[in-house]
């Protein structure tokens, strides 16, 4: 019965993108971990953005810009006079913890048929020194699962990512995988449930190798000198999160894969 469902749903997706017709607002939803964050809308209640965390940016923190003009994803198969995104990602989560925290419940009160739900964890479920985190590859597909039959279940749209590269390790003058089976999870998961995917890892490692790694090290992630930033007077080692320009390059990553997938 899911299967016949879905496959209507489908074909009602195509029928509206052959009748020209448009959602008023269609909302893409992101849920996942601090690279995706976005540090500037009070994350830090009551604290100050620019003194406390800039210039960190999570690359879900400059999404929404790109869509300014935007009237139709998915090759043209979803289509709005709108795109909204809400931004529900949160730093340290990994998919066990954003679920039992409550707040994917959040997310999934909110959803509407047609909208999407873009879902990037990965980096803090491999945190094997960190149980609290922690999450192994047989629990991570399988709350990879539950999210997708979910937002089924609201008939809005699933997306999976792999998680976003880290700035190591660099061999030969290309940046590698750092996050073990992972991506190869998502990737499984993806293929199992008949979802869509962007694999932003393979996507990120390409963009940051095409720069080098002492560009990409000193313009795109958190390796900040002293005395620069008001937030890190002693500087910063950090190559997991992004500064803005970063974060552009992988919401654009992102933006323009979600032009182009086929659902």
């Amino acid at each position: 019965m899911k299967k016949i469902a879905l496959s209507i749903f489908a074909c009602q997706l195509l029928l509206a993108a052959c009748q020209g017709e448009k959602d008023p607002e269609v909302v893409i939803y992101l849920i996942g971990d601090s690279t995706v964050a976005d540090y500037s809308d009070n994350y830090d209640k009551g604290k100050d953005y620019i003194k406390t965390r800039f210039p960190i940016t999570g690359w879900g923190q400059v999404f929404q810009v790109l869509f300014e003009d935007q009237t139709a994803l998915l090759n043209g198969k979803v289509q709005a006079g709108n795109f909204r995104i809400v931004n529900k990602a949160r730093g340290g989560r990994s998919t066990r913890t954003f679920f039992q925290e409550g707040r994917w419940r959040k997310v999934y009160d909110s959803l509407r048929t047609g909208d999407l739900v873009l879902m990037q964890f990965g980096h803090n479920d491999a945190a094997e020194h960190k149980p609290l985190r922690y999450v192994d590859i047989e629990g991570y597909k399988e709350f990879l699962r539950l999210y997708v039959s979910q937002i089924r279940q609201k008939e809005a749209i699933p997306i999976l990512l792999t998680p976003v590269a880290r700035n190591y390790p660099w061999e030969g003058g290309h940046l590698q995988n750092v996050h073990g089976e992972y991506p190869a999870a998502a990737k499984e998961v993806a293929a199992e449930m008949n979802v869509l995917l962007i694999d932003l890892n393979q996507l990120s490692m390409n963009a940051f190798s095409e720069k080098g790694e002492t560009f990409v090290s000193e313009k795109y992630f958190m390796n900040l000198p002293a005395g620069k930033y008001e937030a890190y007077p002693e500087g910063k080692n950090d190559n997991t999160h992004f500064q803005p320009e970063g974060a552009k390059v992988v919401a654009q990553l992102v933006y323009e894969a979600l032009q182009n997938l086929q659902p």
